[in-house]
């Protein structure tokens, strides 16, 4: 525990990927001492603990896929990035394992498939240290959401082939490969019914029903694995996609919950599994898995990248930063440690090789992208100039109009709106629409998909702004800004989530009647504020947004771009 959340302390000081710290800790631990070795600490039942744990990052994983969300162009890309990229991936890995690592078939496809999977946890970090050109961040962000599930499913189903049809032939290799996926889909719906029954029904508190999940998820997954080797992770994902994305299902505010979980399990997996790992196990190991790095690299990255995107809009430099960026994971170290020891047990050649390869294969890859990942971000020209992105929440006449003001300075604006009217009205405005719920974007991994930099809580209930603004306090990367409240509402505002916006008696209804009453939203250079105007946001030569807040307002600066509230005819001043 100590190693697994002092790293991620760490790595969290130092901007890099959490698992750079991670696995070296471990693996100095396990070589110093056997008190943290789980093998020891946990006899028999690490293995099988160690495949719950993953089935519960797996159903977390798959709960943040809104799969609504994935439109457009980046859709495209990213299925065949997890389609047809991940099985050329799969095809190039288990070459390079089978020829230089010197393993059987059979323990060379298993491990061409682990090799496939990367995950949000190791790209995630990467994007919010590079901040790449918005659909470069969008197709890494969703390809590592989604390569997770995908690759465990065909881990699972290519594994208990292995074990149950080894001497059954091709069509016993299919025929174990159905019966697992099968399993693992009747297993997971019965899941979903269960959650359905008691969640989505039972109106629970959010304490009760964040337990029942993660109930649910290690019973299911477990008595799946009973029947079935590792067709709890198949059931896992099930349940996962169903509950994200099936809307009878009411998930948003218990996010956070399986996000520290799988988090704080995802740290203590890398420390266990590399405690694990010997010295002994990589001493003739170390080049040759360093060889199917480089195959995975330098061969399997960039032509499964070429093949994804060929006929798409992605410019030459945007794909070349795509075909550079595939770190392994959690979710590969996890299920190497779990069939290293059953295929073992079964006499399958090489599979001794699989977790220490696998070890090599994940440090080379992380160290070697988070090196590198700047800098050539940089030299391809794909480096996003960090302009703010706001989520303006609420659908009011005037915020859409302060929305389109936003968006004409050039800043790309998300608005967020809870009736059909308001959504109707930021529609026809022309603005972009977060399809998800609100609190939904306090989670990390939607923020990262919407790439959100500040919200701003201008709904006309100001203690719909009030609640909102104290969850999301708690939860957001992103700043979060409220409109003043009446007096009653003020009186409380220490009390209170997020950051005042704009001038003393500037409150939400101020504004819209104001407006109402003639007053117009306007942007002009900085710095040529009338007498009787309000400014209420700066948007700098950069593209950063600076708000007027309760407690400071911003200094202009040559170049920034001031956003008043004026009357409908103000004489101007001369600069």
């Amino acid at each position: 525990m100590l190693l697994a959340v002092g790293a991620e302390v760490l790595a969290r000081r130092l901007h890099i990927p959490a698992i750079v710290i991670l696995l070296p800790a471990g693996f100095t631990a396990g070589a110093l001492t056997p008190d943290v070795n789980p093998e020891h600490l946990l006899g028999p039942a690490f293995h099988p603990l160690v495949g719950l744990a993953v089935a519960v990052i797996l159903y977390e994983d798959a709960l943040g896929l809104d799969l609504r969300e994935l439109t457009g162009p980046v859709r495209r890309i990213a299925v065949r990035m997890t389609t047809i990229g991940a099985a050329l991936t799969w095809i190039l890995g288990s070459f390079a394992a089978a020829l230089l690592l010197g393993m059987s078939r059979a323990a060379a496809v298993i491990t061409g498939v682990i090799l496939v999977v990367s995950g949000p946890m190791v790209v995630g970090p990467l994007l919010r240290l590079v901040r790449p050109a918005e659909r470069v961040r969008q197709v890494l962000a969703w390809e590592a959401s989604l390569i997770d599930p995908i690759g465990a499913i065909l881990a699972a189903v290519v594994f208990d082939a292995i074990i149950a049809g080894e001497h059954g032939g091709f069509g016993g290799h299919v025929g174990q490969f159905l019966a697992s996926l099968g399993l693992g889909l009747v297993d997971g719906a019965v899941g979903v019914l269960v959650l359905w029954l008691l969640l989505g029904r039972g109106r629970l508190p959010e304490a009760l029903g964040a337990n029942l999940q993660f109930a649910v998820v290690v019973v299911v997954a477990g008595f799946s694995d009973i029947l079935r080797d590792e067709s709890g992770l198949i059931a896992a994902v099930v349940m996962g996609l169903a509950v994200g994305n099936i809307r009878a299902f009411d998930t948003p505010a218990r996010r956070p919950f399986f996000e520290t979980l799988a988090q704080l399990i995802g740290g203590l997996l890398f420390v266990g599994i590399s405690a694990t790992v010997t010295p002994e196990s990589l001493l003739h190991l170390v080049l040759p898995s360093l060889g199917v790095a480089g195959v995975l690299v330098l061969i399997a990255r960039p032509l499964a990248t070429v093949t994804a995107t060929t006929g798409t809009d992605l410019r030459w430099n945007e794909r070349g930063y795509v075909g550079c960026i595939a770190p392994k994971g959690i979710i590969a170290a996890a299920t190497a440690s779990v069939f290293t020891a059953s295929l073992t047990a079964a006499n399958v050649g090489g599979a001794e090789k699989l977790l220490p390869a696998t070890f090599v294969v994940i440090v080379a890859t992380v160290v070697l992208y988070s090196l590198t990942a700047v800098p050539l971000a940089r030299q391809l020209g794909v480096v996003n100039r960090e302009r703010s992105r706001p989520l303006l929440v609420g659908g009011a006449p005037w915020v859409v109009d302060l929305g389109r003001l936003l968006a004409t300075t050039g800043l790309d604006v998300l608005m967020w709106a809870g009736t059909g009217a308001e959504r109707d009205r930021i529609r026809l405005a022309g603005l972009e629409l977060a399809e998800v719920e609100l609190l939904a974007l306090a989670d990390a991994r939607e923020a990262e998909l919407h790439g959100v930099t500040a919200i701003f809580l201008l709904s006309a209930a100001d203690d719909f702004n009030d609640l909102s603004a104290r969850i999301l306090d708690d939860g957001a990367d992103a700043a979060v800004y409220r409109l003043r409240g009446p007096a009653w509402a003020r009186d409380n505002a220490a009390r209170s989530g997020g950051e005042l916006l704009f001038g003393p008696g500037l409150t939400g209804s101020a504004i819209a009647g104001r407006i109402a009453a003639g007053d117009r939203l306007i942007a002009r250079p900085a710095g040529q504020v009338a007498p009787g105007e309000e400014m209420l946001f700066l948007v700098r030569d950069d593209g950063q947004l600076d708000p007027v807040t309760a407690t400071s307002e911003p200094a202009a600066e040559a170049g920034d771009t001031a956003v008043i509230l004026t009357a409908a005819v103000t004489a101007v001043p001369e600069p």
